[in-house]
């Protein structure tokens, strides 16, 4: 495994951060982290990354020990804060050949980590002079100028516009492909456009560790249909296994079904039997701030 970790306890003071945390992520898997402020992340990075020493447990990178092994373990991370500190004032390529010399990284890696973060087009501007996206960019080139197997990146998207979410997720994406990432973040879009598997963490304590697919309730589904007009709820909540009706707007309805049968039919003929017009009818995926809001809520 590129990350384990097993066990993990971490107190300040009375307040324990972290209480018996164990999770593994393997090469080639983009893991969402997430929980709510105060739910530990920021102690577990820290950790991770040989910052702060765990009280008990232990945790690997690479198959070093982060605390045995420290120089080996920084070796192996690439790490990406939420606040991305750069040099505004150093040109793009001049910044990545400072701390190319910092990694003992060569000439030929700093023109790799360009090409492959699409830095090229800025490479010969002040770091100042870049738009957010191209400075995360940036700050993603940095972290992967000695090839490491394993990223960490705190909230890698935050203050982005939604053409520059789109082209840093795409280029996580890509880097996934071949490294071990943890991507901690607030925003759950952010979890399903880009990873396939989920941490959630609780006032300390690991409450899930599943695949996204997983996660969502197989026997509860959300049907979203439009009508050519208005419907009572107390009727579409007679339908078979209908839990809930909520009215989304206009003519819009949501049901919540409690079964793993496909439900869609039985909205149609609904639709048909009282002589209305189906204008759409979709099947939805359980939200996944709900699922965020269930798991974290104690």
């Amino acid at each position: 495994m590129s990350l384990s970790v097993q066990q993990l306890e971490k107190s300040y003071g009375s307040q324990k951060a972290l209480h018996n945390v164990s999770f593994e992520i393997a090469k080639g898997e983009i893991v969402g982290f997430l929980g709510p402020n105060g739910a530990g992340k920021s102690t577990l990075m820290k950790i991770l990354t040989t910052y702060l020493p765990a009280d008990s447990g232990s945790a690997t990178v690479n198959q070093h020990d982060v605390q045995k092994e420290q120089r080996a373990v920084q070796r192996s991370i690439g790490y990406l804060p939420e606040n991305n500190p750069l040099y505004p004032e150093m040109y793009v390529r001049e910044y990545l050949q400072f701390n190319a010399e910092v990694y003992g990284a060569s000439r030929d890696r700093i023109q790799l980590v360009i090409e492959q973060t699409g830095l090229q087009p800025e490479a010969h501007k002040k770091i100042g002079q870049l738009s957010k996206g191209y400075k995360q960019r940036v700050g993603l080139a940095a972290a992967l100028l000695h090839d490491p197997e394993v990223l960490l990146l705190d909230e890698p998207t935050t203050g982005l516009d939604p053409n520059q979410l789109q082209e840093i997720r795409k280029l996580i994406r890509e880097i996934g492909k071949e490294k071990t990432i943890l991507l901690s973040t607030h925003i759950m879009k952010e979890v399903e456009a880009v990873c396939d598997r989920v941490l959630v963490l609780n006032k300390g304590r690991l409450v899930a560790d599943k695949k996204l697919a997983d996660l969502r309730d197989k026997d509860e589904q959300i049907i979203e249909v439009e009508f050519d007009y208005r419907v009572e709820e107390v009727l579409l909540q007679k339908l078979p296994h209908a839990r809930e009706v909520r009215n989304t707007g206009g003519f819009v309805y949501e049901i919540v079904f409690s079964t793993q049968q496909d439900m869609r039919p039985a909205v149609f003929d609904f639709a048909h039997d009282n002589r209305l017009k189906t204008l759409q009818l979709s099947r939805k995926n359980k939200n996944l701030e709900s699922l965020f809001s269930e798991l974290t809520q104690a």
